[in-house]
């Protein structure tokens, strides 16, 4: 069994409760086994191609699985167009984003899918949700999270509660 962390974004059609359900489809999902979640997190949206967007809602889960990092992507693909994901521009706002951060130590990387997640480190809507269900969580070829946390500011990052 492979301990993974998701990060889950969200910033369309009740970002909360898109996460809360994700939340919920993949702990049901079977050879998922949730072992924690982080709070809600809110972040401001980047302004992309000069079209502003709604802030954002973050959280990040870890779980234990037998699949493969590649069925994993397509479980959570799948779950993310079940909530009416649409893929239409980069970076454009979404109802639901279900990323790999970690897949055990593993680094990989290929046409589909690089781990450790590769914006990983400059993300601090995704560093502070992950610190705040494992502390001493290294990441393989970065570091220590608690380092890593130093080099990002938390000034566009607040907790929004439990996920309840």
């Amino acid at each position: 069994m492979a301990i993974v962390y998701v990060g889950l974004g969200s910033n369309l059609d009740n970002p909360a409760k898109q996460i809360r359900q994700a939340v919920k489809t993949i702990a049901e999902h079977e050879g998922i086994h949730l072992l924690s979640n982080s709070g809600l997190f809110s972040s401001a949206a980047l302004t992309w191609h000069n079209e502003p967007q709604p802030d954002y809602m973050n959280a990040v889960i870890k779980f234990e699985t037998a699949m493969t990092p590649h069925k994993l992507l397509d479980t959570l693909q799948a779950i993310e167009n079940s909530q009416g994901r649409v893929r239409n521009q980069k970076w454009g706002a979404r109802t639901l984003d279900l990323d790999i951060l970690l897949y055990d130590q593993l680094e990989l990387n290929d046409e589909r899918l690089t781990i450790p997640h590769p914006e990983i480190t400059q993300r601090a809507f995704v560093l502070y949700p992950l610190n705040s269900i494992d502390k001493n969580l290294q990441i393989p070829g970065f570091g220590y999270l608690a380092d890593l946390l130093n080099k990002v500011s938390m000034d566009d990052v607040k907790f929004s509660g439990e996920m309840q």
